[in-house]
């Protein structure tokens, strides 16, 4: 039996901050006259259909668009979608908040959107066209107990990858119990 973290998301309330997951996940935010958007692309349909819960419950109506071979997630414009605009962008590129601490509902949505288990560990997908953040996120990881290393795209990423039993287990605590979409050994859990 495991006890749970009291920082898990599992206990925490779902803040509009923490759809910044998806950010330092491959989301990009777009802005036009309706206002501001949370737009990412997803090669699995249930990374979709979590993804429009987490959304959901943080005041964010969202909608799956089939796209080719994968499957977009559309956020429509919210107040919380354009406050995200300001602390990750300067201009046209996607920057890190400075005072950025990662919580366990960012967690959850970074890992919906673009975890998966590696050949050795746990691995944080990256934004491969924002490699000035990729660093900045291994070091915010390390902040909260989960040191990573980087990966790069021919290890498998850009990627943080989290290995050991401590960190993953911290990892699986962090973000709490798996979508019931999510397929068996997907989501975070001691083992990795």
């Amino acid at each position: 039996m495991t006890q749970l973290s009291l920082f898990s998301a599992d206990l925490t309330p779902p803040l509009g901050a923490d759809l910044g997951g998806l950010l330092a996940a491959h989301g990009r935010l777009e802005a036009d006259g309706d206002g501001v958007r949370l737009v990412i692309p997803l090669v699995d349909s249930w990374r979709a259909s979590a993804l429009v819960r987490e959304c959901r419950v943080r005041d964010v109506e969202a909608h799956v668009v089939e796209d080719g071979p994968g499957t977009m997630l559309r956020a429509d414009p919210a107040p919380v979608l354009s406050k995200l605009w300001g602390q990750w962008r300067s201009g046209d590129v996607k920057t890190m908040p400075e005072e950025l601490a990662l919580t366990a509902g960012m967690m959850r949505c970074w890992t919906i959107a673009a975890g998966r288990p590696g050949g050795v560990g746990y691995l944080l997908g990256l934004d491969p066209a924002a490699p000035e953040i990729h660093e900045f996120l291994a070091g915010r990881c390390a902040a909260i107990g989960l040191a990573g290393s980087l990966l790069g795209p021919r290890g498998g990423g850009p990627a943080v990858r989290i290995v050991g039993r401590r960190r993953c287990t911290r990892l699986a605590e962090l973000v709490g119990t798996p979508p019931p979409e999510a397929p068996a050994g997907c989501f975070p859990r001691s083992a990795h």
